[in-house]
């Protein structure tokens, strides 16, 4: 088997690349500066190669994959998780940085998953890992420009695997609360954390299930259920 992962510096991504084994590509800005992520793969019995891959860079996502699949082939599975977290005071007050935050966890992703959808349905075959985030199932005001974002992608992915359905392209989407890693480092945890390494747990197992859409940890799917529904007076006092 053999998977593209769009963020290999990602600690969630190589989480689930050191799970899914097989022949993995990590693509990544500075690919020749991911000695540590290959290393932890190939002694994992992976065979892993790098590749140069700016997300931001959407005109160049067509010629992206065609690179990589001439020089690896066309992936069995591609992992997608590239994304920022960004700094929801500065973008407040930056329209140039709140943009940023939008194009990178939204927009980048977007085309990504055009390219790559739309050669796996002309296969017939593939699995696509999304990472959404439960932070855009209901927005929050201490988090809105991201969280706004991740609602977008949400949407798109969802409304992707559907349009997928039937074609033999899986897309499976992924929606983890807080998670700590270095991506969240200095903040406190949030009720529900979990680990680059539950995550990675949860995802391959939806893979391997068949499973379509998976919330890390589980337990936050009635939770949000029951937060969707609160009134706008109570959430707009919620701290987080």
């Amino acid at each position: 088997m053999s998977t593209l992962v769009l963020g290999g510096r990602s600690e969630i991504g190589v989480a689930v690349a050191k799970r899914l084994g097989g022949d993995l590509v990590l693509a990544a800005r500075r690919s020749d500066d991911l000695d540590a992520e290959v290393a932890e793969l190939t002694a994992a019995g992976a065979k892993v190669a790098t590749v140069e891959f700016d997300a931001d860079d959407v005109a160049r996502h067509g010629a992206f994959l065609d690179q990589v699949t001439e020089q690896h082939g066309l992936p069995d599975t591609v992992v997608v998780a590239f994304g920022i977290l960004g700094d929801q005071a500065r973008a407040e007050r930056d329209a140039a940085h709140a943009m940023a935050i939008v194009h990178t966890d939204y927009l980048a992703h977007v085309g990504i998953l055009t390219e790559v959808a739309a050669r796996f349905r002309e296969r017939g075959s593939g699995t696509i890992v999304v990472f959404s985030s439960v932070a855009g199932v209901r927005v929050r005001k201490a988090n809105y420009v991201y969280g706004s974002a991740k609602a977008g992608l949400d949407g798109f992915a969802s409304g992707m695997a559907d349009a997928l359905h039937g074609t033999g392209v899986r897309l499976v989407l992924v929606r983890p609360g807080f998670v700590i890693g270095r991506m969240t480092a200095g903040m406190a945890p949030a009720p529900l954390s979990s680990t680059p390494d539950q995550v990675a747990d949860a995802t391959v197992a939806a893979v391997r299930k068949g499973k379509d859409v998976v919330w890390v940890p589980g337990m936050l799917r009635p939770v949000f259920f029951v937060m969707r529904l609160l009134p706008q007076v109570i959430w707009r006092r919620l701290p987080r």
